[in-house]
C-alpha cells in the first residue's frame, strides 16, 4: 500500500524487518515486490517454474524482492529487448526459516557442501551441465530452510527473497 510522502508524492512503505529465526536461520516480515508479466498477475503468487538461479525447470520457487530498486536491478539482469513488459506487484510476506547468503560464514559453509551459489547458471545450463546453485539450494533446504536471502550481484546492498515453499501449513505466508 503506498502511503502519502513529501512534496504530494507517495513513498514506499518500510523495508522489511529482518531478525533472528528459529534454527540459526533468520525471519522477515514487510513489504517485498515481484515483477510479472500483466497476463500472469493473477497467478503470481505460484510462482516461477521455469529454470532460475535456484530452481530447477517445474521447480515451484517465489522470487521477490525487498525493495523496487531490486526489482530495476534483477530486471536488467534477466529481461532482454524482446520479453514483455513487466508490472510490480506489491506482496505482504511472514517468513522464519531463511539461511542467509549476505553472510560470508554461511555462503563458505554452502559452498563447502554443495558448491557456489553464485555461479553462473546460466552458463552452466547451457554447457549441459547442473547449475551448482541448484545444488546449493537442495543442500539449503536439507538444513531446514524455507527459502533463503540472496544479495543483489547487480546492485550489491539491495537483497532478494527466495522461497522454495510458500502459504502452506509451517511455511512462510504471502499476500497481496
Amino acid at each position: 500500500m503506498l502511503t502519502p510522502g513529501s512534496q504530494g508524492r507517495f513513498a514506499d512503505p518500510p523495508p522489511p524487518e529482518l531478525r533472528p529465526g528459529r534454527g540459526g536461520h533468520c525471519a522477515v516480515a514487510g513489504t517485498f515486490y515481484r515483477a510479472v508479466a500483466p497476463a500472469h498477475a493473477a497467478a503470481a503468487l505460484s510462482g516461477s517454474h521455469r529454470a532460475g538461479r535456484y530452481s530447477r525447470p517445474g521447480q515451484p520457487t517465489l522470487y521477490l524482492s525487498a525493495s523496487r530498486a531490486g526489482v530495476d536491478a534483477a530486471m536488467r539482469a534477466h529481461t532482454t529487448a524482446t520479453d514483455p513488459a513487466k508490472v510490480v506487484l506489491t506482496l505482504r510476506v511472514e517468513a522464519d526459516g531463511l539461511f542467509d547468503l549476505r553472510d560470508a560464514e554461511a555462503v563458505e559453509r554452502v559452498r563447502r557442501a554443495a558448491g557456489a551459489p553464485f555461479g553462473d547458471w546460466q552458463q552452466d545450463l547451457a554447457d549441459g551441465r547442473e547449475p551448482s546453485s541448484w545444488r546449493a539450494r537442495d543442500w539449503i533446504a536439507a538444513q531446514g530452510a524455507q527459502g533463503l536471502i540472496d544479495p543483489s550481484r547487480r546492485a550489491p546492498g539491495l537483497w532478494h527473497l527466495v522461497l522454495f515453499h510458500w502459504n502452506v501449513t509451517g511455511a512462510p505466508q504471502v499476500c497481496r
